[in-house]
């Protein structure tokens, strides 16, 4: 049985936003249809695909981003014990290549959110980013402020 078969039985209810309601002809030559393909991940012109599970992300939803402006799909495959980041974020970004969509800040920052840093370093020097870019710094609390103790714990020590 192939992942495409599988896909097309979960119902409709339970599949991913933008998996095809009907599965491809299994005796169709995919390899003829992929864009890219890592061990885990197959990019074809609709879309990419996990290959064990069939797991689909449509290509008009890749793009798509959460309220604060952090990409969608980094933060919810991050969440799938069965993805390995490595191998989705080579998938993802040959995705965005072939697709023509745009990459920014806040896909890195998704991605070290998602999956830590190591997730997010990358060998191109064009794309290596520091741990400062994408984290901002707290607020510093005023260390010259003293704190006053208890008179309990003064008169117990004799003061």
């Amino acid at each position: 049985m192939t992942a495409a078969v599988i896909r097309a039985s979960v119902p409709a209810m339970f599949r991913c936003a933008g998996t095809p309601d009907r599965a491809e002809d299994p005796m169709s030559d995919v390899a003829v249809a992929e864009l890219f393909g890592n061990d885990d991940w197959s990019v074809q012109p609709d879309g990419i695909e996990h290959r064990d599970t069939g797991y689909f992300i449509a290509r008009d939803v890749l793009a798509a981003r959460r309220a604060e402006g952090l990409w969608d799909w980094p933060l919810q495959m991050a969440e799938k014990r069965w993805c390995r980041p490595s191998l989705f974020r080579e998938a993802f970004l040959a995705a965005l290549e072939r697709f023509g969509i745009a990459r920014d800040a806040e896909l890195i920052r998704s991605f070290a959110l998602g999956y830590g840093i190591r997730a997010v370093v990358a060998p191109a020097a064009d794309t290596f980013v520091t741990l400062a870019d994408m984290l901002q710094p707290r607020e510093v609390v005023d260390a010259g402020r003293a704190f006053a103790r208890p008179a309990r714990t003064l008169v117990a020590a004799g003061a």
